[in-house]
């Protein structure tokens, strides 16, 4: 069977999330998972990884439940040192589970599959000319995210709602947010879940895009 690697910013396995793609894949294809906060510690991320003023933030999932954010700049290095270690594995395509914009990472022979280089001409195509609207997990990628859509024409209303907090209030705080403004809502995060989906899509009646099935449809596709 295919071999697909997939590297979570946080740390693997990634139980939350993993079912969503292996649903996708149909069996055709072997998770191999990888996390850029494997055997660290809470107190150590937080002591090292932590975002400074004006970073690009991120947040990812520890394999207890519980959440962190880091520094993009911090955590690259690492992420690189995960993609080659995939590579030397003989891995020929790798997933990198995360919507951010990562420029720079490299592989010697292997496929990269970045989201945030798919995602964003995918909702285009798929939005039209609709009122788009986001949701994300921190308050600072309203305004870190969206570069990454101006140059497809998108100028998307951002909402907050944090996958890793377990709040099912936060979800429908952030929909009624949108509801009347925007004509379809991506959950732009690929730690959100089906049950995210269906909060978001009940409360506004508005079509919903999950990242990671969306990723993992179009990933089937490769294997």
């Amino acid at each position: 069977m295919e071999r697909l690697g997939m590297i979570t910013i946080g740390q693997a396995p990634r139980v939350d999330v993993a079912p969503i793609l292996e649903k996708y894949l149909y069996g055709r294809a072997e998770l191999l998972q990888a996390g850029v906060l494997d055997g660290m510690t809470k107190e150590y991320i937080e002591q090292n990884l932590f975002p400074e003023e004006n970073d690009y933030v991120l947040t990812s999932r520890l394999t207890t439940g519980e959440s962190v954010v880091m520094s993009r700049e911090k955590i690259k290095p690492i992420l690189q040192q995960k993609i080659n270690y995939l590579e030397n594995k003989g891995i020929k395509s790798i997933l990198l589970l995360c919507t951010g914009v990562f420029p720079g990472l490299t592989t010697q022979s292997a496929y990269l599959i970045e989201p945030d280089h798919i995602i964003p001409p995918t909702v285009k195509a798929l939005v039209g000319h609709r009122r788009f609207g986001v949701i994300v997990p921190l308050p600072e990628q309203k305004t870190n995210l969206k570069p990454k859509y101006s140059p497809y024409g998108l100028n998307p209303s951002f909402a907050v709602a944090s996958p890793y907090e377990g709040d099912t209030e936060s979800f429908v705080h952030a929909a009624n947010e949108l509801k009347d403004n925007v004509d379809v809502i991506l959950l732009d995060c690929m730690g959100y879940t089906e049950q995210a989906r269906d909060i978001v899509a009940n409360t506004t009646g508005l079509p919903v895009i999950l990242s990671n099935a969306i990723m993992a449809k179009l990933v089937a596709e490769l294997v």
